[in-house]
């Protein structure tokens, strides 16, 4: 069956997504979260299309624009990675489908900033682009809520081929986050270590999810489904600063197959992995409300997370709402199409970079 996608391309920090604004079949739904549902059973060979390859590569995401459930959203967003993971929320991601709209026209820009509300699966996201002669400069995000609760901190896994259990926590902040301090593990956070960063970071987030299992209090959303090793964490006067690394799976882990220990890493500093920081240094109390937390990528990137709300409830469970800081940029509008002759209708996997 032939396809055509109008997308438009970005990089966020380092990061790209790759947003389409039209040629999608309809998507029912009278939620975003029954609209995701839908798509991963019904539409994941798009995902496919866009990110497997000859059409995409491993670092790829998808970025659906669909309608708003909720009458003050201006959109709704399905976002969509590797591995059929469908997060419910994604800075990196919300930062990019921000600037693509505001600068295709597709949201007015407005000088000196453009104000408006996104819809995602995990619900309505504010948003703030400052602009200037035609370009976003920036994109301010209030997040939903991020959290962690007491029996989620301080774990020991057991991790197949690490000698010792691994320290770990898990918190939500748009996805369910392992959290490990790299230096435990005496892993260094910088380019050329990615594969062995890969290899053990996709370990211990696939033991972490087997040995302690979570899902979020207010919907089905089952965790952890991601893992960021920080280091370098330092105070300062405005709150802190800290270097991280997120790792993200693009193959099924098998325990006996070596080969399926692969993953891949955010160039971005990562949108709701900061948020995730912040809600576990916070539960530390290393920082307060008010507090901005520095967050830098693998390649250098920053991000600003700050905490701006502490004490809410979320189905019982006590959590924060922050904003984070970042700035994407259009790397190519596109038309992305599958002829029905084409023998890779849904694309392909080859192990060399997979």
């Amino acid at each position: 069956m032939s396809l055509s996608l109008q997308t438009i391309d970005l990089h966020c920090g380092g990061e790209p997504a790759r947003i389409v604004t039209a040629g999608l079949p309809p998507i029912p739904g009278p939620t975003m979260l029954s609209k995701r549902t839908y798509f991963m059973s019904n539409l994941d060979y798009i995902r496919k299309i866009l990110l497997l390859e000859p059409r995409g590569y491993p670092c790829q995401n998808a970025d659906f624009i669909v309608d708003s459930c909720s009458t003050d959203c201006v959109y709704g967003v399905i976002v969509a990675e590797q591995n059929k993971v469908y997060p419910s929320m994604s800075g990196h991601n919300c930062i990019c489908v921000a600037t693509a709209l505001v600068e295709s026209g597709m949201v007015e820009m407005e000088y000196p900033f453009t104000t408006f509300k996104l819809d995602f699966p995990a619900g309505p996201v504010d948003i703030k682009c400052e602009c200037e002669n035609g370009k976003v400069l920036s994109v301010t995000l209030t997040n939903v809520p991020s959290f962690i609760r007491p029996a989620d901190t301080s774990l020991l896994i057991t991790v197949p081929s690490l000698p010792l259990p691994v320290p770990c926590s898990v918190a939500f902040g748009g996805m369910f986050y392992c959290i490990v301090n790299a230096s435990e593990l005496n892993i260094i956070l910088k380019p050329e270590n990615g594969r062995i960063i890969t290899q053990i970071g996709e370990r211990i987030k696939v033991a972490c999810k087997e040995q302690h299992p979570v899902n979020h209090p207010s919907f089905d959303y089952p965790g952890c489904d991601i893992l960021v090793f920080y280091s370098d964490f330092i105070k300062t006067n405005e709150g802190c600063t800290v270097s991280n690394t997120v790792v993200m799976s693009n193959n099924k882990l098998e325990w006996g197959r070596p080969e399926t220990h692969t993953a891949m890493l955010d160039r971005s500093p990562c949108g709701t992995g900061t948020c995730a920081l912040l809600a576990y240094f916070h539960g530390k109390g290393e920082i307060k409300v008010g507090g901005k937390l520095r967050n830098r990528s693998i390649v250098g990137s920053e991000f600003i997370g700050e905490i701006v709300e502490e004490g809410v409830d979320i189905d019982g469970v006590e959590g924060i709402r922050a904003t984070i800081k970042g700035r994407a940029w259009i790397t190519q509008y596109c038309r992305v199409v599958r002829d029905e002759s084409d023998p890779f209708q849904e694309g392909f996997k080859v192990g060399d970079i997979w």
